[in-house]
């Protein structure tokens, strides 16, 4: 019997591919209007009004220490479920959905800094890239009450 897949929903920030698992995907809207929050983190961008739920909206590049560029036409917010909690993620581009076995997913190494190393979950081996993985449950730890 084959190694069980995962799907990941992939996409760009800074011309670099992440992975998310497509079970905590709700939708993928485009950008829409974001109310600012006022003593939120430097990511949280505010939030939106998606069919009557409000749901809190970070910059991926920010969470991540990218630098924050401006919206085009390929920019999209992924809306995630993590343990019934919803966010949204503003990501520069949503581009397939891969499926990768355990064979294909390896751990990362040290030569990762620690801070990244919290919201990264592996890295998986396409045919012609890698895919860095992240782990939701780390990259909203801090905005989920105690």
């Amino acid at each position: 019997m084959g190694a069980e897949k995962k799907q990941f929903v992939v996409f760009r920030l800074d011309n670099e591919e992440y992975g998310a698992d497509i079970n905590k995907v709700t939708i993928i809207e485009r950008p829409m209007n974001i109310t600012r929050v006022p003593m939120t983190p430097h990511y949280i961008k505010g939030v939106i009004n998606l069919r009557g739920d409000i749901i809190p909206v970070m910059s991926l590049r920010l969470r991540l220490g990218l630098d924050e560029i401006d919206e085009d036409e390929n920019t999209r917010i992924i809306i995630f479920n993590i343990n019934g909690i919803s966010f949204g993620a503003i990501v520069d581009s949503v581009s397939e959905v891969l499926q990768f076995d355990d064979s294909q997913i390896e751990g990362v190494s040290s030569i990762i800094s620690d801070k990244a190393l919290d919201y990264i979950s592996g890295v998986a081996k396409a045919k012609d890239k890698l895919v860095t993985l992240l782990n939701l449950e780390k990259l909203i730890a801090e905005l989920i009450p105690a």
